[in-house]
């Protein structure tokens, strides 16, 4: 439709006729001018190959030496150099063919049929992971923030105890040779499942657990335990996850009741600090008292090992005494005599007078002596009132 101007400034519309819009007539005949449906690619083909390669002279002359097939050669050898990869030593090369994992390989250079026919995936397989299960980090610091998640961290111990229990799980994908896939496609969302089954874990563990346990010595036992259940829930679904460590945060009471709860291991911990003296004192004391007894018991053998000989020998000497007095009655009393007196002179105060001394000499007994130097009679054992 053609617009002309008047002179008033107005548009006015005059239709074009049919001859002019067809000029071969209507209704068009077939192979008529301007009716090959095909004429405007054969046109831009034509001048494409004018362009690499020459068609009618139409193409520069720089243009005609640039042959097409070459430059398809070339983009293919630059989509097959995509499949050339290489796997750090950390990494696990997992090779998927239209989505499907075909392979593994190991850590080097690699090379699979480029995309879309094949992809590759490296997950890493020594890389440690972290899950926290009752906390998130917020802020590393230093100093480092958290965030407390309540509805992780409360859990029932098994004496119907509510306890708020803060750990992490650290793991990794299992380093054999299915647990790179096993880890990208056994589970929708690897580290998900590994928080879940961590939580999972540790709440059937402390359903078993005390909470003075929990609170106090058992918390070792309880990390054991719990690794180990998560080991065995993450190989029944097939994960791919080794799990390294298990490791408590923080292990207290709820914050409604946690002045009872610290008043409570403070009475605890008191009672074993006098339970532990009370223990050192009597490993103390009581060898001490068993060494003495020991003692006195050897010393009481002793005794009465030599007391025992010397009534023997008494009582042998007596016999061989008697056995002597009845072969020489006179020589043996005449020996015993000069025994006796042999034995007791020597230590008395003695003068030794003549029979004429003796008839001129005043009898003296010096009796005030006598009695200063006789010893003080001992009372009488267990008399009565």
């Amino acid at each position: 439709m053609a617009l002309r101007l008047t002179g008033h400034g107005s548009c006015r519309h005059h239709p074009r006729s049919m001859a002019d819009r067809y000029p071969g007539g209507w209704p068009p005949r077939p192979g008529g001018a301007g009716q090959d449906p095909f004429a405007e690619l054969r046109e831009l083909w034509e001048q494409i190959r004018g362009r690499f390669g020459g068609s009618g002279g139409r193409g520069p002359a720089l243009g005609r030496r640039i042959n097409p097939w070459l430059v398809l050669v070339v983009l293919l050898l630059v989509w097959l150099a995509t499949g050339f990869y290489i796997v750090r030593p950390d990494e696990r090369g997992i090779v998927l063919r239209f989505g499907k994992a075909v392979r593994e390989s190991d850590p080097g250079p690699g090379y699979h049929l480029p995309w879309p026919i094949e992809t590759v995936l490296k997950p890493s397989v020594t890389a440690i992971r972290k899950a926290e299960i009752g906390f998130r980090t917020v802020d590393v610091g230093p100093p480092a923030r958290y965030q407390e998640i309540a509805p992780e961290a409360l859990m029932l111990t098994g004496d119907e105890n509510i306890v708020k229990l803060e750990f992490i799980v650290q793991y990794r994908v299992r380093p054999d040779a299915t647990g790179p896939t096993d880890f990208l496609f056994n589970v929708r969302d690897p580290d998900q499942a590994v928080r879940n089954a961590a939580e999972a874990s540790m709440r059937e563990v402390m359903g078993r657990t005390n909470i003075d346990d929990a609170l106090t010595e058992g918390k070792e036992r309880i990390q054991q335990e719990t690794e180990r259940l998560l080991q065995d829930m993450l190989d029944m679904y097939g994960a791919g996850v080794e799990v390294v460590v298990v490791q408590l945060q923080d292990v207290d009471p709820p914050d409604q009741v946690s002045d009872a709860f610290k008043d409570v291991i403070s009475a605890q911990q008191d009672r074993e600090r006098l339970i532990n003296e009370a223990m050192g004192y009597a490993n103390d004391v009581v060898p001490r008292a068993r060494g003495q007894a020991a003692q006195l018991l050897n010393e009481a053998e002793a005794y009465k090992e030599a007391k025992v000989r010397e009534a023997e020998g008494a009582a042998q000497r007596f016999v061989a005494t008697q056995e002597a007095y009845a072969k020489a009655p006179e020589v043996t009393r005449q020996r015993l005599y000069l025994e006796t007196m042999e034995a007791i002179l020597p230590r008395m105060n003695k003068i030794l007078m003549d029979d004429l001394s003796g008839k001129q000499a005043v009898p003296y007994l010096p009796l005030d002596a006598m009695l200063l130097r006789r010893p003080p009679e001992q009372p009488a054992q267990g008399g009565g009132r």
